[in-house]
């Protein structure tokens, strides 16, 4: 009975896994080069058509997106790089000195013919049409081939919009704040128990080492961003791109002056010397306020990442409240860090540093503070968007889609606030 519930479950879990990004990109390249393929049968003279199937491929493999901006150079790329291999499998064939000539030319060709970005892609592109194209071959064939993959692949962005990364992009925002909150939590607790200025140093490492986390959500976010431009599946595109772009900011905020408490606690624990880094109480303060603090952050990332969803206010509410019990223990501490500085002057300074970084991380998770960020990006995107395409906002304007836009707008910072 286990074996046959274990069985059973495997298709469920399949079911589950058909709308993830990946699966659905791996499937619409499939699709795409296969019906390159069979068009590529009929049109072509050539027994194995894979040059159409490999173009489509390498079409299909954009955004939306990108397919409309980015996609002629693309295709422009593979052209120069099949002509390439054309010109090389009539002149010497497929040798070793031919490969390394036939990298060079397409290289210079792709210089030449201003792919940009795509200029590997020609010497891929001569490599492996070469490589498929040796033996019985006629240009006519491979060029037909390659425009049949191109029209079929630009058709299937077209007919079959690709996905949407935006909850990957927000998996990615959410993992970074329970990182935060993870490395906030080891400070809190080794500031109450006392700590060496060795290990508040590799705190103060670690603290450094979030920079290539963000570097990382920067580039799953920049995914998202162009997913949902111009997709016909994805309303209220903007704002999307807006919220999770002011979220990912603030984030990366919070992790700069992370970094400065963790020097600040490193600069204490020096100071202190053998001493204890704060006196009991103190250090009980400091280790629930930056629990606290912890757990506002994940709290924040959440409701960036779920802002236009049924969950949203729930996730708001929560955030709200979390920073209000956040106040009370930074005021609390405040007081602690006074009496403090009246029995050790020496180190006013690292302990007012304490409390006002804690405090720039408190302000930059305020709901009100964040709704103002937001909305003033949403009007320079907007007033952007104007400037450079002036005829398309006065036709989305007649389409009333600004107008729409910005009613989503107003019921945002309306909620927000």
């Amino acid at each position: 009975m286990h074996d046959v519930r274990k069985w059973s479950e495997r298709p469920l879990r399949l079911l589950e896994r058909r709308r993830e990004p990946v699966v659905v990109q791996t499937l619409r390249s499939a699709t795409a080069a296969t019906i390159a393929y069979v068009v590529a049968l009929r049109l072509s003279p050539e027994p194995a058509p894979l040059t159409a199937p490999l173009t489509a491929l390498l079409v299909v493999q954009v955004t939306f997106y990108a397919t409309l901006t980015n996609g002629i150079r693309r295709v422009n790329s593979v052209v120069a790089g099949v002509l390439v291999a054309i010109a090389f499998s009539v002149l010497v064939g497929l040798t070793w000195w031919s490969l390394a000539l036939l990298i060079v030319a397409a290289l210079a060709v792709g210089h030449l013919v201003r792919v940009d970005e795509y200029v590997a892609e020609v010497a891929i592109s001569a490599m492996l049409v070469l490589g498929v194209t040796t033996v019985g071959f006629t240009a006519w064939a491979r060029i037909v081939e390659t425009l049949i993959g191109a029209v079929v692949g630009t058709a299937c962005n077209l007919l079959l919009p690709p996905p949407v990364w935006v909850d990957e992009a927000g998996r990615s925002i959410e993992d970074l704040a329970r990182r935060l909150r993870q490395l906030m939590l080891r400070i809190g607790e080794e500031a109450a128990d006392g700590i060496s200025w060795q290990r508040a140093a590799e705190r103060l490492h670690e603290a450094r080492r979030l920079d290539q986390h963000i570097a990382q959500v920067d580039a799953s976010l920049r995914q998202a961003e162009d997913s949902l431009r111009l997709n016909p599946r994805v309303k209220e595109g903007l704002l999307h791109r807006v919220v999770l772009r002011t979220g990912l900011d603030t984030l990366e905020i919070c992790t700069v002056v992370l970094r400065v408490l963790a020097r600040s606690f490193t600069d204490l624990a020096k100071a202190r010397g053998s001493e204890e880094l704060f006196p009991p109480g103190v250090g009980a303060t400091v280790e629930q306020l930056l629990s606290e603090i912890g757990d506002a952050v994940v709290s924040f990332a959440v409701l960036v990442t779920t802002h236009l969803s049924e969950n949203a206010e729930s996730a708001e509410a929560r955030l709200t409240a979390e920073l209000h019990t956040v106040a009370g223990t930074r005021d609390r501490l405040a007081e602690l860090l006074r009496e403090e500085v009246r029995r050790d002057w020496a180190n006013w300074q690292l302990l007012g540093a304490v409390l006002a970084e804690a405090n720039r991380i408190i302000d930059e998770l305020n709901t009100e503070h964040r709704t103002r960020r937001l909305l003033e990006e949403l009007d320079r995107v907007s007033r952007e968007q104007r400037a450079k395409l002036p005829r398309m906002s006065r036709l989305r304007e007649r389409l009333g889609v600004q107008e729409e836009l910005w009613r989503n707008r107003a019921g945002f910072g309306e909620r927000s606030l």
